[in-house]
Formats: C-alpha cells, structure tokens, sequence
C-alpha cells in the first residue's frame, strides 16, 4: 500500500482503442495518456511529503518505485486473454485444421494473423446483397513461385469450386501451371550449387527443381496454338473489313490468351483450365516476363511479317470495371509487385475493397508496394478506410493451406451454410 501510494499521479483515459471491428481480433493497441499535466520525477518535485529520492529503512527509493508501479487503466471486458492451443483437449482424437487455427486466434503475433485472415475471408464468403444476391467479387493474386510449388493444388481448388471471381498472377503463374500438366517439377534443396545445375541443365526455384526439357515440351504444345491465334487474328481482320464491323476483328488480351490455353491443356490439374471452365478471368498484365514471354519472341520470326497482337489496354478496362460493378469487393493476395498493385489499383476505382487479406514476408522500411501493410493502401483510396484487413508475414505455403482449410475448404466439406458461416465467426 505504501508504494501505490508513493507512485506518481498520473491520469488515464479509460476509453482505450481497439484495432479491429470483431471480437477475434481485438487486442489493446492503444492506452492514450491524456495531455494534462504529469509529475514528472525530480530530486526537487515533492511528491507527497518529502523529497521522492529520500530513503527510509526498509524502503526503495520512491521515484524508482513510482517510475515501475505506474497505474494500469482498466481492460475493457471484451478483450480476449492470449491463450494457446491446449492440447490436452485432443487427448482422446486428432486435432482438425479448423480447430487449430481457431485456438491460435488467440495465441499473439502471426498466428492471430492467421486468425484474422479467417475471419476476414468467411466474412467475404458470407455476404449477399438483400436486394440483388450479389455475393463478395474475391480478387485472388499469386506470384508464380507459388504454382511452382505445390500450393498449385491449393489454388486449383479455389478455382474449380468458383471461390474466387478473378485472378491476377504473373507469366510464371500462367506457365508454370501448364507446364506441370506436361512434366513434373522435383523436390532439390536451396543450398544445390546452380553452376552444378546450369551444367545439367536444371533450373532451381528455391528448394525446387525445374529441368529445361520441361520447357522444350511447353514449346512444342505452344506454338501450334500460337500459330493458331495468329490465323483467326489475320481471319477476322478479312472478316472486318468485308462485314464493315470493327467487332469482328478479333483483339487478343493476356486474359483470353490464357482462357485459350487453358481450353487447350484439357488437363483437370491446371488452374488455367478450371478458369477457362468456371469463366474466371485470370488477368497477367506481365504476360511477356518469362518463357511465355520467351516463345512469344521466337514466334514472332516464325510468322514474320505476322504476328500476334495483344491488347493489354482492353485488359485493364475490364478488370477495373468488374471493380466497379462489383457490390463488395475483397482481396486476397499472396506475394507481393505487380499481382498485389495490380488488384489494389482495380480496386481503387470503387474507392477502395472492403476487405483485404495480404499473406507476404516483405518489410515495409524500403518503401516497396510489396512491403505496404494495408493501411498504406487506405491512404491511396485502394483499400475503404474502416475496411476489414489484415497482413500475414509469413510464407505462403506454411500459411495458406491452414487459411483455406478454415475457410473454403472446410465449408466445402462440412456442407456448412454461408449464413452459418457469418455467425460463427466471432467463434473462430
């Protein structure tokens, strides 16, 4: 009693602001100290009676205990205690997915990301417009290293079962995926020596390995296809000019190059060809940037004076107006450049998503768009300032999986209803 009476007056505000909207989330994040005056310690400020310096038998000096025992503001009731995975409670059974990620919700740091990316994505999977059905327009990004890996399965899912309305993914997402439709990639290690392997011809993305003859098939399936769209580009050019419709002349965009391809693999493994079934666009606005980019070249001397003529600018028109049609808008992004501004930018002519899920290892201190939490978005009007988001550092294959189990996955499997799904996720 004699130290909490020694320690110095000082006063709290007792409002103390939260960082989320939902009860999962939410953690103190701010004990505001109002701008009244505070006694600052001095050898010459009395505090009470005496000098706060001032020994007696006994006693620690009073300015050190009022500098350790500052006074606590109350914790609001609705602040969850952190709390881990009791694994005492699956004694008798095996853990589920959802259920471990449920109890790491509360555990602190990236597993309560977890959580919240959860969260966040039952609650875009769980809204439909009262007035016209529409549900949540799911923008879905990717690097290519991720279909390279065997998060490929993952995002095939997504797609086959119409999770998501629209994907943007990078060349390598594009040709990474038909690739493996016509030869495996392998399992190598991250410290394998890449003159060794330049010297056998293998190619190592991380601890995966890619041999060149996976890339001599890839051209060999790619240019008759090539050669193909060349010659109903050149046809509808006749037909134009004969019908004096400017309509019938056919303009390719990486995303109905892509939908052509993955009409053509035919293959059930190949995201391309889920997306070309379900009719979800998949958008590369850097469709050139790799061995699509590669065959592209070499076709252009196979052709000349023709050539395949591609139209980025009817690309960006429509990924920005299903954008702005779109009656709520949520991101997921996984990885980061031109995937993760390509959606945002989307969305930043509806002023802003209503939610956004970013799941990347970047570091903001060097200003790139990868590294930008999702406030940095708010301010440039690409994510609604009072949106639903959150920033996952980790990587992806580790963190995804678990995300989807909880969310699509296990709603898929469990038969569990959207309405459900929204009321249950305070619970989760």
């Amino acid at each position: 009693m004699m130290r909490l009476k020694l320690a110095r007056e000082a006063t709290i505000e007792q409002n103390i602001k939260l960082t989320s909207m939902s009860p999962l989330y939410t953690s103190i994040h701010n004990f505001p100290i109002t701008k009244g005056p505070i006694n600052e310690m001095s050898p010459h400020a009395p505090i009470s009676q005496g000098n706060p310096n001032s020994n007696h038998v006994g006693q620690a000096p009073s300015s050190a205990t009022a500098a350790v025992l500052v006074p606590s503001a109350p914790v609001p009731d609705d602040v969850r205690k952190v709390r881990g995975v009791n694994f005492n409670d699956f004694v008798d059974r095996d853990i589920t997915v959802s259920e471990l990620v449920s109890n790491m919700s509360t555990m602190g740091f990236q597993a309560s990301a977890i959580g919240e990316a959860v969260r966040i994505i039952n609650d875009m999977r769980s809204f439909c417009d009262s007035e016209t059905g529409e549900r949540t327009t799911i923008f879905l990004g990717y690097t290519s290293n991720l279909i390279s890996s065997g998060l490929r399965e993952t995002l095939r899912f997504l797609v086959q079962h119409k999770h998501v309305s629209v994907i943007v993914t990078t060349a390598g997402g594009v040709e990474e995926d038909l690739i493996k439709c016509l030869a495996p990639t392998y399992l190598g290690a991250f410290s394998t020596p890449g003159a060794g392997l330049r010297a056998q011809g293998l190619n190592r993305i991380g601890n995966l390995i890619v041999p060149n003859s996976n890339y001599c098939a890839f051209e060999d399936w790619l240019i008759p296809i090539l050669d193909k769209m060349v010659e109903e580009q050149e046809d509808s050019k006749v037909k134009a000019a004969k019908s004096g419709d400017p309509d019938d002349e056919l303009h390719w965009t990486p995303s109905k190059i892509i939908n052509r391809l993955g009409k053509e693999i035919n293959n059930e493994e190949s995201v391309c060809y889920w997306a070309w079934k379900n009719d979800i666009p998949i958008f590369c606005p850097a469709l050139t940037d790799g061995s699509l980019g590669d065959m592209l070249y070499f076709h252009t001397f196979k052709t000349s004076p023709q050539r395949l003529r591609v139209d980025i600018v009817d690309d960006v028109r429509r990924i920005n107006t299903m954008s702005v049609r779109a009656k709520r808008a949520g991101m997921i992004i996984l990885g980061g450049g031109v995937v993760k501004h390509h959606i945002a930018n989307a969305c930043l002519m509806r002023n802003g998503a209503e939610s956004a899920v970013y799941i990347n290892t970047a570091q903001e201190f060097d200003g790139s768009d990868a590294g930008a939490r999702p406030d940095e978005a708010v301010s440039w009007g690409k994510i609604k300032a009072g949106a639903d988001s959150v920033k996952v550092y980790a990587e992806a294959t580790v963190a995804f999986p678990l995300i989807v189990a909880s969310t699509f996955a296990r709603a898929s499997r469990d038969g569990v209803a959207d309405a459900e799904l929204k009321q249950g996720r305070s619970q989760n």
